[in-house]
């Protein structure tokens, strides 16, 4: 059964820095686990990194660390971190 989530993300900072790379920093709700977060993900040329969508590192539920991932890497695509 597909369950529905509504998880919430909030970008609260960004910096970007030479060599290609940009800070976001961000806060939110995981839905599935009710509860708050907060953390930080870097962006190498098109790619992010951190531990907070790390699969094996995060504190995230799957469902929520792969919005925040899908949305930080919609939200780069479309240049919102300029």
């Amino acid at each position: 059964m597909n369950e529905i989530h509504n998880h919430v993300l909030t970008v609260i900072d960004f910096m970007k820095t030479g060599h290609k790379t940009c800070f976001v920093k961000v806060i939110g709700f995981d839905d599935e686990s009710g509860q708050d977060f907060e953390g930080e993900v870097k962006f190498v040329g098109d790619l992010p990194f951190g531990d907070l969508i790390h699969p094996e590192r995060s504190h995230l539920s799957s469902s929520c660390r792969e919005f925040v991932r899908d949305d930080l890497l919609r939200r780069y695509r479309q240049e919102q971190f300029e």
